[in-house]
């Protein structure tokens, strides 16, 4: 099949990479000429492991190609997926500006009926936004062709999004009943990654824009949910690590996304959930539940900065923090609401200096803080603890899991490590004569 897909960012790449690994032709449209140079010689803009192989496995068999303009999108393809970027505005919504603008590109060129897939995470109601736009340019040209509109979100995970696409737990697709010819492309298209049929699910348009939102959204209330108990679990003096496994073993809850840590950040978690918000505003929904995730995490972003400052008696002045781990989470560069970012601008503002180490976000980070004076990027873990006084704990890469506390105690000058993932065992550390504070662990060994 001849695939097209508007947008080369992070759920385009992957989306049409993975689309030409399974014999599919696809072009990837990107308005960034610098990046379609760089795709095209196999350089890849993000850090995703797996995707240089596919992409370069694509690249070499000639089924995956880049380009600028949208002229050729529609005379490759009658099969279009549009995969930009829906940004939060200011008053949490989500900005489609480029998603109205891709569709008015199509129209404006379209020359035979199409099936335009909205692959964008969007608010319910913007596909058929997406068709009027469609529709309006088609009309000004006088053109007969027919746009078939339908949603088809992403559920991919950074870190491990090429695994996702290849092996989906879901795929949603939303598209008119009664447009068998649709349903049928869709069923032809994914027939590799669903080989059984079995997690093919067709509704209509609009529940398949309100199920992204409502998973990311339900995962965001979780993930806060148990924030707020490690919480109180410190202040109980309890265990959080022993709560979550005993709470995780009832299969009606199960242990996904059930970790304690320094919050949630990253592209979607965030955006989606101020976006349902916003949404649940507008049509005169109270959204409590809502409000008080984005409540918890705002404050949990900075929990472990708030543990810095206090066990120094607030005066950081003088004091060099480490941070290991920069990235919202292990395996990518994305610092996009990352909690180092907030737990940065703490220590910063304390007076502290800080002396970070991230495997793969340093640059990212760097753009991130730029302007911000005090920040260092270390070239290794042990490199960022030297003439430090404390470590800061706040990715969970692999590389940081097994450190060697000894060494560490003989580094960080006032010995102190403050695990933000959980990931030590406070017992361990303290052995080794560091002061250990985690997430709701102040009962372990104190």
């Amino acid at each position: 099949m001849k695939i097209s897909v508007i947008g080369s960012g992070y759920v385009g790449l992957v989306t049409g990479a993975c689309l030409a690994d399974t014999g599919n032709h696809v072009l990837c449209i990107d308005n960034d000429a610098g990046k379609v140079a760089r795709l095209r010689a196999g350089e890849i803009p993000i850090h995703e492991p797996g995707l240089d192989t596919v992409v370069a496995r694509g690249l070499a068999a000639g089924r995956l190609r880049f380009a600028t303009d949208y002229q050729e999108a529609v005379e490759h393809a009658a099969v279009i997926f549009i995969a930009v970027g829906t940004p939060s505005d200011e008053d949490g919504s989500a900005d489609l500006t480029h998603v109205l603008n891709a569709a008015r590109e199509l129209g404006r060129r379209m020359a035979r009926d199409t099936l335009v897939v909205v692959k964008s995470t969007v608010p319910v109601g913007t596909s058929e936004r997406v068709a009027q736009a469609l529709g309006e340019e088609l009309r000004a040209r006088g053109v007969a062709h027919r746009a078939t509109v339908a949603s088809n979100p992403e559920f991919l995970k950074e870190g491990v999004a090429v695994d996702d696409f290849m092996r989906p737990d879901r795929i949603i697709v939303g598209v008119d009943p009664s447009d068998a010819t649709a349903r049928e492309t869709f069923r032809e298209l994914y027939a590799p990654f669903n080989r059984n049929q079995e997690r093919i699910f067709f509704m209509d348009v609009r529940s398949s824009e309100f199920t992204k939102y409502a998973s990311n959204c339900m995962l965001a209330v979780r993930i806060s949910f148990m924030n707020e108990l490690a919480n109180l679990a410190d202040r109980l003096k309890v265990d959080i690590e022993h709560v979550r496994r005993g709470v995780g073993a009832d299969p009606r809850i199960g242990s996904h996304f059930l970790y304690a840590g320094a919050g949630f950040g990253g592209s979607c978690f965030p955006k989606d959930l101020r976006a349902l918000i916003h949404t649940s505003q507008e049509v005169g929904e109270a959204a409590e539940l809502m409000r008080s995730a984005e409540n918890v995490n705002t404050r949990q972003r900075r929990l472990l900065a708030d543990k810095i400052v206090q066990h120094f008696g607030g005066k950081l002045q003088g004091r060099t923090i480490a941070i290991w781990g920069l990235a919202f989470k292990a395996n990518t560069d994305d610092v996009r609401e990352a909690s180092s970012l907030a737990i940065i601008d703490v220590l910063l503002d304390a007076g502290a200096t800080v002396r970070a180490y991230d495997p793969a976000a340093a640059e990212t980070a760097a753009r991130a803080l730029q302007g911000r004076k005090g920040v260092t990027f270390a070239t290794s873990a042990m490199d960022a603890v030297q003439g430090a006084d404390a470590l800061a704990v706040v990715t969970e890469w692999l590389e940081f899991r097994s450190p060697d506390f000894d060494a560490l105690a003989g580094l960080l000058k006032a010995k102190a490590v403050f695990d933000g993932r959980n990931l030590y065992d406070p017992v361990a550390v303290r052995k080794a004569g560091l002061s250990y504070a985690g997430i709701g662990r102040s009962g372990v060994g104190a």
